[in-house]
Formats: structure tokens, C-alpha cells, sequence
């Protein structure tokens, strides 16, 4: 066989996944039982479990975590895990309802793990107070059912008149994770509507979505069972939700399809369902591999935080795949030739022949390749370019939604007057400096520490240095001007840590950390922005591997890996034209613009990657078949598109408005993965599926399949 032509489908039904495939079919009943079943567990086990989620991120070996644990084991008072109850008042004053505020400011001392309630800190308009609370245990570990203490000991406040809200630390266990049906109901009506319009039968529409919702329900339990054992951030339920709908739905869409197919061809049920199993459950199979080898490759980056997201998602991906492998076939042989009985319109075939629309398309594009090359190119580098000036952050309590607790805390505290308030005293810095092995009088370096703040910038105000009881440390309070998330607060830790600091201690023998929540967080981002390349790679080399064994080809690896990383730049563009620019802000129901949250690149570069190369597997593979066939380049071309393009277009419809009904969420970083994922799926099936990839074949011509021979005899053969 020459060394360019890939290794021949067989059209008999052979192979594990077509004897899978069969073995489903004649057993359709009990394996759709099996997987009610393991519905019905998975969802029991995670309410008996009780999933715990959190999004406190620990980074060992940073600067800040260094600050934190000096502070810890020189004054662990000052150290204890705290949070903020504040007070509001709309008339009078907080000091009118004393009593209250005493018997308050009582229980929340007396609470479970409580060690004590600090003095109220007033504003200057007696409008708004707070106290402290501090812990002897990590507020995370106290779970959000925590708040109903809180509540419970604020109550003589509120029945006092008072509003009360719960801030600062306490944000860990009144953030839970969004509750987002109403968001998975939309996505689950319009892909409903997408499938009726494909199908033109409401069982050929329904089967795919039924399979597709209990694959997700089994994950749901799955990843809550897990949660368990491991702490997953709030993020991590709907995200693996997302993707599981996302890719459930389109995995049984193009069984579906492939088995309908087959039965207008002419082949028995029985044999309809081995060759699609065997056929494009292998494109599946590839497809869910590549999508959950990109996402367990967020562990190489060294961040536990960052790849548990990516296990929750790979647990959905590898549930919906399972399923599409084994309930879907099932499901089909027992519906059969009755798929298109309940039909709206008169049942499609997916491919019309040589002269439909799709070929005319091929051979148009065939004639001037390097003209659409050079329009699509284009296209991707201008949405890119946004990219260019992305600011990586933290989304903080500001933009939470409007009635929330934590908001409400925020928003009291950096509208009040006075010492003690104001924007960036939701989550002031706090400045340790080592003194143990001084060469200087501590008083000196006091005298340093506190002159180098005074001239620092966008400081609104900081706490006299003191030292700590046993005198090792000397501690500062400093309280940026603007919001936590702000690029002004970013630019003090940097200067505080880059210069300030450093150049005041200098031939001191002190050495200085910035240490708190804000500081922790830029830390996480500063790791996550250095090690985002480690992941890029991972993944292009895990991709180009895979895609080189599956298709016996060095070009087209190369082709899917540079125009993936020009979907995943144009994705990034526009979601920094949406968030951190502003552009869409009120349609997506914030306050106003937002840095890009840190790890959201990072999980949208793997989540993007995966599944792009989804749809570039399944073209891919029809274009292969057309191409051993007939050894002609364009016709294989116009094959596969005539093949694929109809569907892929249909399930890229679906999985964007999938993903975007999640737009809907109250959180934040949800917000940012949907329209990043809805983006790119639209480019990768418009500009990347229809222009590039048909633009950059034709005009490889021949050398699309040059594979060197003895690559060829090293690789193992894909086959199932």
C-alpha cells in the first residue's frame, strides 16, 4: 500500500467496538436497565456522600504562603481564619441598636469553632460597622451549612432592625455552587429544536438527547461522589455538567446519523448497529480520548486546584463516551427501523451524492484554495488580537450577584466613610517582615519599612509596623485604593514585592512577604501564567501523537494542531473583549469589566483543544474513507464534507447553545468558559471545518497522507 494512503475502514463490521456495538443490540433491554441503575446509584451516592466544594486555592513555596505561615507560627492569633459580619443601617446609626449589636456580637463568639468577635470597626457616618470573627479550624472545613449559625446569631440584629451581610473569609462557605437547571433546561430545549430540524423525527431527536441527559445525570452523581473524598471548586459541578451535555449530545448524534444511514442503505438493523459502532464509535472513542487527555493534562501544571476541574470534566466526558458506546446502540436497535416512524417532515439522507451542495462547495473552494486560506487566517488574527492585552486575575465579591450576601458586604464596606473602609478594605494586604536574622535595630528597619510604604502608590492607608508578641515579626496592615481585583491592587503586591520592599531591607538582613487572600491569589496567578506553556505543549505533543497513529499522516497533525491554537487565540481575543474590555458587560449581567479569571485560560486552552479536535476527527476520518477509496483528493474532500458537514453543523449548533445557556449563571468564571467554548465551537465548525480545512488539503493535495514508512512499521495501529 502506498505510504500515503491511510489504513482501509473495512466495511464488514469487525473489530471490539463493532462486536460491542452487536452485544448491545442483542442485549438492548438490560443494558438500558444497567445504566437506569447506575442513574439511580450515582445520584444516591452523592446525596449520601454530601459533596463538599470550595474555591480556597493553597500555593506552598509562594511568597505569600512563606508570609502566611511565619505569621502563623509567630502570632497565630493573627493568623486564625477570619471573616467579616457587617453591619448597615439605612437611618440613624449602628450604635442606636447597642444593645443588639452586644447580645450579636455574644453568639457569634459562642459559635462552634468561634474564638472570638472583635470590637465593631464604625464608619465615619455610623451607617455601617463590622467585627471579626476568628476560627480555631479553616472556614472551608465548617461547609456551607455553617450559615445557618451565622444566621442564627445575627438574628437579634436583624430583628433589631439591622442589615446584616457576611464578607471577608466567609465568602468560602456562603459562595456554594450555582444552581444552574434553568440554564441546562434552555440548552437541553434549543438542542432539542436543533435535533428535530436534523432528524425531521421526534424519536430519531429524542433518542440522542434521553442518552445524552442520563449520561449526564450519571456524572452529576459521579463527580459528587468524588467530591467526597476531594474538594472541587464551586466551579466544578456545572462545568462537568456543560461538557458532559455538550459532548454527550453530539457523541449520540453522530451515532445516530451514522445508523440512520446505514438503514437507508439498505443494511439490516443488526448490522447497521455493528458497522456504527465500529465506524464512528472509533471516532468517538479517538474523540473522548483526546478530550480527556487534554484535560488530565491540567495536572502537569503543579496546581491540584486547577486539574481536579479537569478530572471533574474528563469524569463527564468519559460517562457521556461510555454511553454513547453502549446505551446509544442499544437504544437504536430497539427503536430500529421505527426511528423515523414519529417524522415532521420527510426523513434526510446524510449524504445526497456526488453532485449536492456540499461537493459543488468542495470543488469551489478547490479552485482558489489560497484565497480562502488567506480570508479564514485572517478572520482568527483579528478576533486574536485582544489577546495581546489580557490581564489575569481575580473576579472578586464586587461582581457577584446583586442581593447576595457577600456582595452586600461588599458593597457596605467600600461605600463607607472613614478609617477601616472603603474598596480595598475588603481584603486588605498584610505586610510581614522577618527580623530574626536583622543586622540592623529592629527599630531601623521599622523606620524602613514604614518610610518605603509611605511613598509607595495607590496605598490608601496602612497600620502602624508592629512587632509580633514574640518579636520576630513586624506586621503592617496596608489597604490598597482600589478593589481587590482592581489593576491598581495588582500593581501594589507587585511593587511592594518586586521593589519597595526589597530595596528598603536591603543590607538589613530582614527579608519581607506580602501575605492574605488578594496577595495569595496574584501569587496563583503569577504560577498559573508561568506554567500555562507547560500545558500548551502537553497537549499539541498528546494531539499531534495521537492524530499522527490514528490517520498514518504527518501533515495533518501538523494542520490540526496550528489551526487549533488559532480557534483557541481568537477565542481568547474575544473573551477578553467581553470581560476585561467591557464590550458585553451588560448583556451578560455585570457591573462592569473584569480581569480574565487566572485558570480560565488555562482550562479553556485544554476544554478548547479537546473538543475542536472532535469535529476535526470525525471530518477527518470520512475524508480518509473517500480518499482510499478513490485516491482523489478533491472528491475525498467533497466526500467528507458531504458526510460530516450537515451533522457537525447540526452538533456545533447544539454544544454552543448548550454552552451558552450557561451565560445565565451567577458565576462569574461560568460566565467566561461559555462564551469562550461557544466561540470557539462556532469558529472551529464554520471558519476552521468549512474554509481552512478544506483550503489547506487541496492545496497539500497528495502529501496530505505522506507517512514515512518507517514511522510507519515503529507505530502501533489504531483499530477497535
Amino acid at each position: 500500500m502506498p505510504s500515503y494512503l491511510p489504513d482501509p475502514a473495512p466495511d464488514a463490521p469487525t473489530g471490539r467496538l463493532a462486536r460491542l456495538g452487536a452485544f448491545c443490540g442483542r442485549h438492548a433491554v438490560g443494558v438500558i436497565a444497567c445504566w437506569i441503575v447506575l442513574l439511580v446509584a450515582a445520584l444516591a451516592g452523592r446525596a449520601i456522600v454530601g459533596p463538599t466544594f470550595n474555591d480556597q486555592i493553597t500555593l506552598s513555596g509562594s511568597q505569600s504562603a512563606k508570609g502566611s505561615d511565619l505569621l502563623s507560627a509567630s502570632d497565630p492569633a493573627a493568623a486564625a481564619p477570619s471573616g467579616l459580619v457587617v453591619f448597615h443601617t439605612g437611618s440613624g446609626a449602628v450604635a442606636d441598636h447597642q444593645s443588639a449589636i452586644g447580645t450579636t456580637l455574644g453568639n457569634l463568639a459562642k459559635m462552634p469553632h468561634a474564638t472570638g468577635a472583635s470590637p465593631l470597626v464604625t464608619s465615619s457616618d455610623g451607617r455601617t460597622a463590622y467585627t471579626t470573627v476568628t476560627f480555631d479550624e479553616q472556614l472551608k472545613a465548617l461547609g456551607n451549612d455553617y450559615t445557618d449559625q451565622l444566621d442564627t446569631a445575627t438574628a437579634p440584629a436583624r430583628a433589631d432592625g439591622l442589615g446584616v451581610a457576611y464578607g471577608g473569609g466567609f465568602d468560602q462557605i456562603t459562595t456554594t455552587p450555582a444552581n444552574d437547571l434553568a440554564s441546562e433546561l434552555v440548552g437541553v430545549g434549543v438542542a432539542l429544536i436543533i435535533l428535530l430540524l436534523v432528524f425531521g423525527s421526534l424519536l430519531a431527536a429524542v433518542l440522542p438527547l434521553v442518552c445524552a441527559l442520563i449520561a449526564v445525570g450519571v456524572g452529576i452523581g459521579v463527580v459528587g461522589i468524588v467530591a467526597g473524598v476531594i474538594t472541587f471548586a464551586t466551579a466544578a459541578p456545572t462545568l462537568s455538567t456543560m461538557i458532559g451535555l455538550g459532548v454527550g449530545i453530539d457523541y449520540a448524534l453522530f451515532l445516530t446519523t451514522r445508523f440512520r444511514q446505514d438503514l437507508m442503505d439498505g443494511h439490516s438493523v443488526e448490522r447497521a448497529i455493528a458497522r456504527t459502532t465500529a465506524v464512528t464509535g472509533h471516532a468517538v472513542l479517538v474523540a473522548a480520548t483526546t478530550v480527556s487527555v487534554a484535560m488530565l493534562s491540567l495536572y502537569a501544571c503543579g496546581l491540584t486546584f486547577i486539574g481536579k476541574l479537569g478530572l471533574a470534566a474528563t469524569i463527564a466526558v468519559v460517562i457521556a463516551a461510555t454511553a454513547s458506546l453502549t446505551l446509544v446502540p442499544a437504544a437504536l436497535c430497539l427503536v430500529g427501523r421505527h426511528i423515523d416512524k414519529a417524522h415532521v417532515r420527510r426523513p434526510v439522507a446524510e449524504t445526497a451524492g456526488d453532485s449536492d451542495a456540499w461537493h459543488r462547495y468542495a470543488i469551489f473552494v478547490s479552485r482558489h484554495p489560497a484565497v480562502f486560506l488567506t480570508a479564514g487566517t485572517t478572520l482568527l488574527v483579528v478576533l486574536a488580537v485582544p489577546l495581546f492585552s489580557m490581564r489575569l486575575g481575580h473576579v472578586d465579591s464586587g461582581v457577584n450577584k446583586s442581593g447576595t450576601t457577600s456582595r452586600t458586604a461588599f458593597d457596605w464596606i467600600s461605600d463607607a466613610p472613614g478609617p477601616g473602609f472603603g474598596p480595598g478594605a475588603n481584603d486588605p494586604l498584610t505586610v510581614v517582615v522577618d527580623v530574626q536574622h536583622a543586622t540592623v535595630p529592629v527599630s531601623q528597619v521599622s523606620t524602613d519599612v514604614t518610610e518605603a510604604l509611605q511613598d509607595t502608590g495607590d496605598i490608601a492607608r496602612f497600620t502602624p509596623v508592629q512587632p509580633t508578641p514574640d518579636g520576630k515579626l513586624l506586621v503592617s496592615t496596608v489597604t490598597p485604593v482600589g478593589v481587590p481585583q482592581s489593576a491598581s491592587t495588582g500593581g501594589v503586591i507587585n511593587r511592594l514585592t518586586g521593589s519597595t520592599l526589597p530595596d528598603a531591607l536591603q543590607g538589613t538582613g530582614a527579608t519581607s512577604y506580602v501575605t492574605g487572600t488578594t496577595a495569595s491569589q496574584y501569587d496563583f496567578r503569577n504560577t498559573v501564567k508561568d506554567r500555562l506553556p507547560i500545558i500548551i505543549g502537553i497537549v499539541l505533543v498528546a494531539a499531534f501523537l495521537l492524530l499522527m497513529t490514528v490517520f498514518r499522516s504527518l501533515v495533518i497533525p501538523v494542520k490540526a494542531v496550528l489551526l487549533n491554537l488559532l480557534t483557541t487565540g481568537a477565542s481568547y481575543g474575544v473573551l477578553v473583549a467581553a470581560f476585561q474590555w467591557g464590550w458585553a458587560t451588560g448583556v451578560l449581567g455585570l457591573p462592569s469589566s473584569v480581569p480574565i479569571e487566572s485558570y480560565v485560560p488555562m482550562m479553556m486552552f485544554a476544554i478548547v483543544f479537546g473538543l475542536s479536535m472532535d469535529y476535526e476527527i470525525f471530518l477527518i476520518s470520512r475524508i480518509a474513507e473517500a480518499w482510499y477509496d478513490t485516491g482523489d483528493n478533491t472528491r475525498s474532500v467533497g466526500a467528507g464534507l458531504s458526510a460530516t458537514g450537515r451533522v457537525i453543523s447540526s452538533a456545533a449548533l447544539i454544544m454552543t447553545a448548550v454552552f451558552l445557556s450557561f451565560v445565565a449563571s451567577p458565576t462569574v468564571v461560568i460566565k467566561m468558559l461559555a462564551v469562550g467554548l461557544a466561540v470557539s465551537v462556532i469558529l472551529d465548525a464554520t471558519v476552521v471545518r468549512l474554509i481552512l480545512v478544506p483550503s489547506t488539503m487541496f492545496l497539500m493535495g497528495r502529501a496530505n497522507w505522506w507517512f514515512p514508512r518507517r514511522l510507519d512499521r515503529i507505530l502501533p495501529r489504531v483499530h477497535m
